[in-house]
């Protein structure tokens, strides 16, 4: 019997149960690599990692965050371990183009942050990977202004 190929993962950033927005979640990252960053390295899988210090509290953190970006963002896996006086944040991506697009700009994203989010969603914009959003009972691609701050709360 053989087995049938598993389909990868669709490059597309998720948000439609996400907790937060994404100017949300960009403001968190900063806040973390505030608090601990120490240095990104490329790895030898093709990922990247972010060495944070493993002060109190920074683990959980770093982890619940890697937990919401593997939920939004299948085609992304995030692992946060610690490593003597470290916090490691791995992340890898499948083999397409696109998905090692956001890879690079996650590698850049600690000196992205003071930038404002509507730079960074207009670069994630021309990678060509939409982020979805629910409106009612349909996910669709999200607008700049509601892939910062949420769904439109009205109809127009």
């Amino acid at each position: 019997m053989t087995k049938e190929p598993t389909a990868a993962p669709a490059v597309v950033c998720d948000m439609t149960d996400a907790p937060d927005t994404g100017a949300e979640r960009l403001a968190e990252y900063g806040r973390l690599f505030d608090a601990a960053f120490v240095a990104r390295e490329r790895t030898p899988d093709g990922g990247i990692r972010w060495v944070l210090r493993a002060d109190p509290g920074i683990e959980a953190w770093a982890a619940d965050l890697a937990v919401r970006e593997n939920a939004c963002c299948a085609f992304l896996t995030n692992t946060v371990t610690v490593v003597a006086e470290h916090v490691h944040w791995d992340a890898t991506v499948i083999d397409d183009p696109s998905a090692r697009a956001v890879l690079d700009l996650l590698f850049e994203l600690p000196d992205r942050r003071w930038d404002s989010p509507e730079a960074v969603y207009q670069e994630w914009d021309s990678l060509g990977v939409p982020i979805l959003i629910q409106d009612g009972a349909v996910a669709r691609p999200a607008t700049e202004a509601e892939a910062l701050t949420g769904p439109r709360s009205e109809p127009l």
